[in-house]
């Protein structure tokens, strides 16, 4: 009878512990993998498949920023907002940090002192070399196809221009619509500044088939590529996806390729995490 009792506490201690490695649902949503449905997607009819992946449902929040990183950056302050003014180097960092705090094996390596030679810019001072720690379960960005066949709906795909509609207004905060009234005619920063347009609460506009929110618009994402060919292995950039408050209605398209140098900085500059099944 003790040895059972014994057995049984063993077998609980076991699933407690898998269910605490597990993604949390109603942050994360996990994306089926499979070929890429959108026919409006870069890489739609090419030979790329897709494995399982989790996504955030959300841009990364200013309060989760902070409860991991004990500081807020962003020029919009506000704990539902997404936060801002984020190089690609924090967002590394933020990774590692929050996968350690919960327990998770960090995803990348990352070395200060040495300098990345496979990072051309003339403009980053900072270049640590940052690679991947392959097999870890921690946080991370979303490569470049992996954010692309996300917005795009994935095996759900109904093939949206924008991330879960073709009307940007329903699912895309940008130039036109994010300040106090909704503006016409083309681009203009003064006119922009003077409406005070700004980042808005996560998940306020309609969600994509997948139940992502926010990623066309709002802040641009970072992502892990090298800004060039899909297997581009150094380069002066890394990729940008999603347009942003600031942006023409065209960076607001999943297919657009925003690029931006690792150590850039501004107030619709954020992104969202992932994590491998």
């Amino acid at each position: 009878m003790r040895k059972l009792l014994f057995f049984l506490l063993v077998a609980i201690v076991v699933v407690v512990s898998a269910c605490s490695q597990e993604v949390k649902s109603d942050n994360f949503v996990l994306v089926k993998g499979g070929t890429f449905m959108n026919t409006k997607s870069n890489y739609y009819g090419k030979s790329v498949t897709m494995p399982n992946f989790y996504i955030g449902k959300y841009e990364v929040t200013q309060k989760e920023w902070l409860e991991v990183m004990g500081s807020d950056p962003s020029k919009f302050k506000g704990d539902n907002l997404p936060v801002e003014m984020v190089s690609w180097y924090d967002v590394v960092e933020y990774c590692n940090k929050r996968s350690t705090k919960e327990g998770l094996k960090p995803y990348y390596n990352i070395d200060k002192n040495k300098k990345d030679p496979n990072n051309k810019s003339d403009n980053d001072n900072i270049k640590w070399t940052v690679t991947i720690n392959e097999g870890a379960n921690g946080y991370r960005l979303p490569t470049e196809a992996e954010w692309e066949y996300a917005a795009g709906g994935g095996q759900m795909s109904k093939s949206y221009t924008y991330s879960g509609s073709n009307n940007a207004d329903e699912v895309a905060w940008y130039w036109k619509n994010a300040g106090d009234k909704y503006l016409s005619g083309d681009w203009n920063w003064p006119i922009i500044e003077n409406n005070n347009n700004q980042t808005k609460f996560i998940g306020v506009k309609k969600p994509n088939e997948l139940g992502l929110y926010d990623m066309s618009g709002n802040v641009r994402e970072w992502c892990w590529n090298w800004f060039g060919d899909s297997d581009s292995n150094s380069g002066s950039y890394r990729v940008a996806k999603g347009g942003g408050w600031i942006g023409d209605v065209s960076n607001d398209e999943s297919s657009f390729r925003g690029k931006f140098e690792a150590n850039g900085i501004g107030p619709d500059q954020g992104f969202r995490v992932s994590r491998s099944e």
